[in-house]
């Protein structure tokens, strides 16, 4: 597989939302808020341009990822500036080749050249631990409500950073700050297609509701 990977353009948006409304189309809930998300997420504070990335096969853009400026703070007042990737998106007749990964791997090799030391994500764990993602118990990183969320996964790319103090993730609010209405305007402006249930999002419902003890 020819693939290339490079710096996201002005010029791809468009193509980049639609490239993540197809890959989350109805897999979390019915519909999708990511190509959304990606569209907002330019113009905020917290987002890393030097962190977005696609990539194209046969000059056609068939994954992308995106970063955000995140932070750990301490039960005793040490913070940490840490970065946080999503969405991730692949073409879905693309899926399981590789491409996923190798954005990730792509951005974790310029994260560590920026001197970026933490990244934490929500996640599915088979995704993402054979990137050296470790469950958030593990390094002793909470959730704001000091949980530990089954999907709150965390890599020390600088190793032993995080030492042995109790942290809190503080995600950007980026991924809050989406308005419903403000969503389906946007979705009206793609092809329509059609909400519907499937098994993966029960799924999703599970395992975002499970946490560690």
């Amino acid at each position: 597989m020819d693939l290339v990977i490079r710096k996201e353009c002005i010029k791809d948006y468009r193509e980049v939302e639609e490239l993540t409304r197809e890959a989350f189309w109805n897999l979390h809930v019915p519909g999708c808020d990511e190509h959304y998300l990606a569209h907002v997420m330019r113009s905020h504070p917290d987002f890393l341009p030097e962190l977005d990335f696609v990539a194209v096969l046969d000059d056609k853009i068939v994954g992308n990822i995106m970063y955000a400026k995140s932070r750990l703070v301490s039960v005793s007042g040490l913070s940490i500036d840490t970065i946080t990737f999503g969405p991730v998106s692949v073409l879905p007749e693309l899926q399981r080749k590789g491409i996923g990964s190798k954005l990730i791997r792509h951005t974790l090799e310029m994260a560590i050249s920026l001197s970026y030391k933490v990244i934490v994500i929500d996640g599915h764990p088979y995704n993402y631990c054979k990137h050296g993602f470790v469950g958030s118990k593990s390094v002793n990183v909470s959730d704001s409500d000091g949980k530990y969320p089954y999907s709150l996964l965390v890599l020390e790319l600088e190793k032993g950073c995080l030492g042995n103090n109790y942290w809190k993730y503080l995600p950007s609010d980026v991924y809050f700050s989406l308005n419903e209405e403000a969503i389906a305007e946007f979705d009206a402006s793609f092809e329509k297609k059609e909400k519907c249930f499937k098994p993966t999002q029960e799924e999703f419902n599970i395992a975002s509701k499970a946490f560690i003890e």
